[in-house]
């Protein structure tokens, strides 16, 4: 069996203290409890750590070499404990944050400095994917997912929401024509996603519903291709407002049937796992995007 921390705590208060009754005191416990301790630590050891009569209580030899080991593993301990408690204060360590590619590029990477700043012992791992992953495979500490969750096994940090608008380039509409009705829309040039095939039902109401399923005239994996296309007057895109709010601002592109666009928002969530209490380095990264996505 192996000593535990009870026990070298015991020891060492005995030794200290110079009798049982002194380092019940120091220890909170009761007499008959540290001795307890320190029976079942000689027992494990299979030697005498301690000559107890009813005046003194000494070391002896065996007793006195433990004594050196004890206090530096205890003081390891203690060590480890005040690292932990600094880290708590001024989190550090490497992060390891997972996203897609655009919201990677549109609403995180222009927080970056930001958080570098007020975290500057904290190192950032920024991965993209188009497709989740499987945060203890890829051994990610935070995921950022767009849509509804469907992982239920993970703890989730609500963000923001974002809206999505069908959109398209001023000189694509000016070489094509807007349209005026989502009937009109099977004469224009649809660019759609790969997978999943939800993203390509579009928020547009008719006669359909409330949801107008789209057949892509071109299809991409990543919703940065398609705004790159967008603005290359390639066709009409129906994306989400954090990554095209600089571009609907600047006038690269505009929004078509707003009139009959119905008011979507995906919601955004960071997702972690969370056995015991979660890490500094995670929480702040969590509280930090919260504040300014909020």
């Amino acid at each position: 069996m192996k000593t535990t921390l009870e026990e070298l705590q015991a020891f060492v208060a005995v030794v200290d203290g110079s009798s049982i009754t002194a380092a019940a005191d120091q220890l909170g416990q009761t007499v008959s409890g540290i001795s307890r301790a320190l029976a079942r630590l000689e027992k494990k050891l299979d030697t005498t750590l301690l000559r107890r009569t009813t005046r003194r209580t000494e070391l002896t030899e065996e007793g006195q070499a433990f004594l050196l080991r004890t206090r530096a593993i205890l003081a390891s301990i203690d060590d480890a404990e005040e690292h932990m408690a600094a880290r708590r204060q001024q989190p550090a360590g490497r992060l390891r944050v997972n996203a897609a590619t655009p919201f990677m590029l549109h609403a995180v990477v222009p927080l970056v400095p930001a958080f570098r700043k007020a975290y500057p012992q904290i190192t950032l791992q920024l991965d993209t994917d188009e497709t989740y992953i499987d945060l203890l495979e890829r051994r990610t500490d935070v995921a950022i997912r767009i849509g509804q969750l469907q992982d239920s096994t993970l703890h989730a940090r609500p963000l923001c929401t974002s809206r999505l608008r069908v959109l398209a380039s001023p000189d694509y509409l000016a070489r094509v024509g807007k349209p005026k009705s989502v009937a009109d829309l099977a004469s224009h040039t649809l660019l759609g996603f790969n997978q999943p095939e939800s993203l390509n039902h579009w928020p547009l109401r008719g006669a359909h519903g409330d949801a107008w399923p789209i057949v892509p005239s071109l299809t991409a994996s990543s919703g940065e291709t398609l705004r790159q296309l967008a603005l290359e007057h390639v066709g009409l895109v129906c994306l989400s407002d954090f990554m095209t709010a600089g571009d609907r601002d600047a006038g690269r592109l505009v929004q078509v049937l707003a009139r009959d666009t119905v008011d979507v928002r995906q919601p955004i969530n960071a997702v972690y796992y969370r056995n015991t209490q979660l890490a500094a380095r995670i929480a702040c990264f969590l509280d930090f995007l919260q504040e300014r996505m909020g």
